[in-house]
C-alpha cells in the first residue's frame, strides 16, 4: 500500500517484494527487477520500465495502463484482471505467463511474444497494434476486439486458435526474430 508515485527506482531490485496495493504511478523503474514480487492491485500506470524484469510476478488486478514497458520480461508471471490499456509493450516477453481477463486495448504489442502463454480467461485487444506479435500455438479463441487486420500483421502457425470469424493469413509463419 506504499505511495511510491513519481519515484526513480532505476536498476533497483524489488525481487520477492510485497508491492500489493502499492502506487508506483509515473515512477521510473528502468532495468528494475520485480521477479517473484507480489503486486496484487498495484498501480504501475504510466511507469517507465524499459527492459525491466517482471518474471514470476503475481499481479492480479494490477494496472499498467499507459506504461512504457518495451523489452520487459513477464515470463511465468500471473496476470489476472490486469489492465495494459494504451501501454507500450513492444518486444515484451509473456513466455509461460498466465493471462486471464487481461485488457490490451490500444496497446502497442509490436513483436511481443505470447507463444507460450497460458490463456485462462478472455483477453481484450480492441485497437491493439500487433505488428509481428508472436501468437504461435496460442489459444485466442476467446479473445475480444480482435480484427482481421491485426491477425494479418501477427505471427502465428497451425496451432494458433482464433476467434470465430477470423482466419489465419497465408503468410504464416513469420521468420524468427
Amino acid at each position: 500500500g506504499a505511495n511510491l508515485s513519481n519515484s526513480d527506482f532505476t536498476m533497483t531490485d524489488f525481487s520477492g517484494s510485497n508491492l500489493s496495493g502499492a502506487n508506483l504511478e509515473k515512477a521510473t523503474v528502468v532495468r528494475t527487477w520485480f521477479e517473484g514480487a507480489s503486486a496484487e492491485k498495484a498501480n504501475f500506470s504510466r511507469i517507465e520500465a524499459y527492459r525491466s524484469n517482471f518474471a514470476k510476478v503475481a499481479a492480479t488486478s494490477a494496472s499498467f495502463a499507459g506504461a512504457e514497458l518495451q523489452r520487459a520480461n513477464f515470463a511465468e508471471a500471473v496476470l489476472k484482471g490486469v489492465d495494459f490499456e494504451k501501454a507500450e509493450l513492444g518486444r515484451v516477453n509473456f513466455d509461460n505467463a498466465t493471462l486471464a481477463d487481461v485488457r490490451f486495448a490500444y496497446a502497442n504489442l509490436s513483436r511481443a511474444v505470447f507463444s507460450k502463454a497460458r490463456i485462462e480467461g478472455k483477453l481484450a485487444f480492441e485497437g491493439a497494434f500487433m505488428f509481428l506479435t508472436r501468437i504461435e500455438d496460442t489459444d485466442l479463441s476467446g479473445a475480444t476486439g480482435l480484427e482481421q487486420e491485426q491477425i494479418d500483421m501477427a505471427c502465428g502457425n497451425a496451432g494458433t486458435k482464433l476467434p470465430q470469424g477470423l482466419n489465419a493469413p497465408a503468410g504464416w509463419p513469420c521468420p524468427s526474430d
